[in-house]
């Protein structure tokens, strides 16, 4: 992994990388890089991201695999208004939320006249990551997403599938890996098949950002996200698909937040 520090000096030095000394926000279990946007967007080269948010907060309570992962990511972010909230409530504020979302479309008009970078979409329903492979690279002007593949739903348990994917990913050349896969799954993913991908550079899990590339999902007004109310929308836009998470899996958050504030808060893998 590489991330580069972001400055005002010549373009003629070379920015030193600074793997291990980024500052972390503890929450939870869990913690966050306190960086933003722009840095990640111009610094971070390779690796792997974690775009951490409430949800995948609540599957760290109770996924000891996916909770083992987490020292192996390269760089962590705050990809949540409340959990942005919840760290200013902690006193260890970051300076920004940077999304997969928000990212990712700066991340490819950023390098669109960069000929070395490309991307595979691995994810989402039939036909929703060639629209969106379609409308990113008529957005680049050029084939900056050179393949997708949506797997099927049960694809953990068919090898020849998993085998399938893996070569078309090192068939495409990509230098980027996009996984939307729905958080936690699509991080093992990458964990577990990464030595068998060679040619990856940027390992990106961003759950729905293949679908709000599609648009056949989509985002609601700035505002609203930044005011911290973006799961409400989402709840009354796709109420049989989101009640379950929004209503009765997400809420215990905030009672852990209210805990750490008041050093009650335990890890149960600890």
């Amino acid at each position: 992994m590489r991330i580069e520090k972001i400055s005002n000096k010549s373009n003629s030095e070379i920015p030193q990388p600074v793997r291990g000394t980024l500052e972390q926000a503890p929450l939870l279990n869990a913690f966050v890089h306190n960086v933003t946007m722009d840095e990640v967007v111009k610094g971070f080269k390779s690796g792997v991201m974690l775009t951490l948010h409430v949800d995948m907060m609540i599957k760290l309570q109770k996924d000891r695999e996916f909770y083992d992962l987490l020292p192996q990511f390269d760089l962590v972010t705050c990809d949540s208004q409340i959990m942005y909230f919840a760290l200013k409530f902690l006193g260890t504020p970051v300076q920004q939320r940077v999304s997969g979302s928000d990212f990712f479309p700066k991340f490819y008009m950023h390098y669109k006249d960069d000929p070395q970078m490309t991307v595979f979409l691995l994810g989402g329903k039939p036909g929703v990551a060639d629209r969106a492979a379609e409308r990113v690279n008529e957005k680049t002007g050029r084939s900056f997403v050179v393949d997708t593949y949506a797997p099927s739903f049960d694809f953990e348990t068919r090898p020849e599938e998993i085998n399938h994917m893996i070569d078309l990913i090192n068939q495409s050349g990509a230098k980027t890996l996009l996984v939307g896969l729905g958080g936690g799954r699509q991080e093992k993913f990458i964990f577990r098949y990464r030595d068998r991908l060679p040619n990856v550079q940027l390992f990106l899990p961003l759950g729905g950002t293949i679908d709000y590339e599609a648009d056949t999902l989509r985002r609601p007004p700035s505002w609203v996200t930044d005011a911290g109310f973006e799961w409400f929308y989402r709840l009354i836009k796709e109420p049989r698909q989101r009640w379950r998470r929004y209503i009765l899996q997400d809420p215990p958050f905030l009672w852990w937040v209210l805990k750490q504030k008041l050093g009650l808060y335990r890890d149960p893998f600890k």
